[in-house]
């Protein structure tokens, strides 16, 4: 393959994550409603801790595992924005955070 050919599975590639992380986010939101419900705080140490570990078991590189624990340690905290900012909201949704 050539370089385009290599930009272009990049791109195919980035479009998938997108995807994902956005199929996660309303995962996280809806678990946020039912944290709300039942009046448990959002921030829950032991369970991200959890996802922290699963995701660093889950490498098989390249990444080290320092690089995916700082990757998903952003994937959680813009999580947490994304339930902060629909708790907020009226319609319980949030905003589309194009920040």
């Amino acid at each position: 393959m050539n370089l385009a050919d290599w930009r272009r599975r990049i791109d195919e590639i980035d479009k998938k994550l997108v995807e994902l992380l956005n199929e996660r986010s309303r995962c996280a939101l809806e678990i946020g409603k039912l944290k709300q419900e039942a009046h448990i705080p959002l921030y829950q140490p032991d369970r991200e801790n959890e996802v922290l570990a699963n995701a660093e078991s889950n490498n098989s590189g390249p990444l080290t595992d320092a690089a995916i624990r700082r990757l998903f340690e952003r994937i959680i905290d813009e999580a947490r924005a994304a339930e902060r900012d629909a708790m907020h909201s009226d319609d319980g949704r949030g905003k589309n955070r194009n920040e």
